[in-house]
């Protein structure tokens, strides 16, 4: 009865719009009048388990994607993909998408994803005349790409809350990374076949081909070096994630003041005290999401949760579709921090149980989060996409489902179906 209770205080506080810090507070109130618990009793454990280098990592990383996002960093790499593939029918889009992919790799993101590439590439799409619905979706739907392409901050969590490698859990996603990104980019280049007037001109480019590539590579130089410095460093064993994600911070600094000028050092400060902001919410939304976490481990929720799975099939296929069924709609309430915390202490005995290894479960999880954040009818990517690109949410939706059904489904299934996707690179460079 507590733990329906509970589940019930927790939806109705997230739809009506409390923010997630809140809402779990609130959920540990209701537990401490309501369910004779001493929730006092889980705070040094709360506090015991965030005392974690590894979470260092996380700060930097939003500090990191939000220097870039307004230092200008990705605007160089968008401009040298269009150089090459502006000509083609879908080909600014499907820029877009790997634009996406590269600083989601760096910020570790999706909001930043959204805001960075969504404000830089939607007037170069409008500009060619691409459909603003169909271009905005694709945007919103590739912005969780930052949390497939390593270094991703949701998995660093992930392998901090699973105790497994965080170097297992970055390659187990970078397969289903790129399985995404190809069939987005397929989707969207099949859906724009009946849009006739595209602008596909070279103009330009096309007389000063050598001139305008040797200009736009040297200015994209710096900014591409930064995603090779990062995951060289770590998978080099030069560095651990948290000392690139350090690195990322130092070395974004005088690339965004001093190469692209995208920032001051006025306007740094400004963005190091939102960024400070965003650290601050993060930190205490997981703070309250552990204490949540342990209470449902020492009242032994994921056993009972076991045994209703288990009561319904012991059908692998069936258990494995049900997870992926729970892991949705948890994204679909919260973000992916919070959905991860909550759902990794319940959900992995059960996938476990069924002979999914802790790494391929880490995958899994990262499609399941990114999928929700951008699913209706709450769907949070959606809405500040609509804010992003200046794109109404009804142009969106329709195709926001085509991308859903026809790239993230696909997927998902794929992931949760076919270890070997995700357990490959992780067994062929790390044993």
């Amino acid at each position: 009865m507590i733990i329906a209770g509970t589940l019930f205080i927790l939806c109705t506080l997230l739809l009506i719009g409390v923010s997630v810090p809140l809402a779990f507070g609130g959920i540990l109130i209701f537990l401490s009048i309501m369910g004779g618990h001493e929730v006092t009793g889980y705070l040094p454990t709360g506090h015991w388990k965030m005392n974690s280098l590894v979470l260092l990592a996380i700060p930097m990383f939003i500090i990191a994607g939000a220097i870039m996002e307004k230092g200008k960093i990705a605007a160089p790499l968008v401009s040298l993909a269009e150089l090459f593939v502006g000509h083609l029918r879908g080909g600014l889009s499907a820029a877009a998408v790997i634009a996406s992919g590269v600083f989601g790799s760096i910020s570790g993101s999706a909001n930043a994803t959204l805001t960075c590439i969504g404000g830089i590439m939607m007037p170069h799409l409008r500009k060619a005349r691409y459909p603003s619905g169909l271009s905005a979706a694709l945007i919103v739907s590739a912005s969780p790409l930052g949390l497939l392409i390593p270094p991703s901050a949701s998995h660093i969590l992930y392998a901090w809350a699973a105790q497994q490698s965080v170097l297992k859990a970055f390659l187990s996603t970078v397969i289903p990374g790129l399985i995404l990104i190809t069939l987005l980019i397929i989707v969207n280049y099949i859906c724009l076949r009946r849009t006739k007037d595209l602008d596909l001109d070279l103009g330009e480019k096309v007389n000063h081909f050598g001139v305008i590539f040797k200009t736009r590579t040297i200015k994209a130089f710096p900014a591409f070096l930064m995603p090779l410095i990062i995951l060289g460093g770590i998978y080099g064993g030069i560095m651990t994630p948290v000392e690139a994600a350090g690195i990322a911070v130092i070395y974004a600094i005088p690339i965004a003041i001093y190469v692209y000028k995208g920032l001051t050092w006025r306007s740094f400060l400004d963005t190091m005290r939102n960024a400070g902001v965003t650290v601050g919410v993060v930190m205490v939304m997981i703070f309250m999401v552990l204490i949540v976490s342990r209470f449902l481990v020492f009242e032994d929720i994921p056993s009972i949760a076991q045994e209703m799975v288990y009561s319904i099939s012991d059908n692998p296929i069936v258990i494995l579709l049900m997870v992926n069924v729970v892991m949705i709609l948890i994204g679909m309430l919260m973000d992916d921090i919070s959905g991860l915390l909550l759902s990794t202490p319940i959900l992995l005995p059960i996938v476990t149980g069924v002979g999914m290894d802790p790494i391929h479960f880490a995958a899994v999880l990262g499609v399941n989060l990114g999928m929700a954040n951008i699913t209706p009818p709450t769907a949070p990517l959606l809405y500040l996409g609509a804010r992003v690109t200046q794109v109404p949410v009804n142009k969106m939706m329709k195709p926001t489902l085509i991308f859903i059904i026809f790239a993230w489904l696909p997927t998902l299934m794929l992931t949760t179906f076919i270890p070997e996707l995700s357990l490959f690179l992780p067994e062929l460079l790390l044993g």
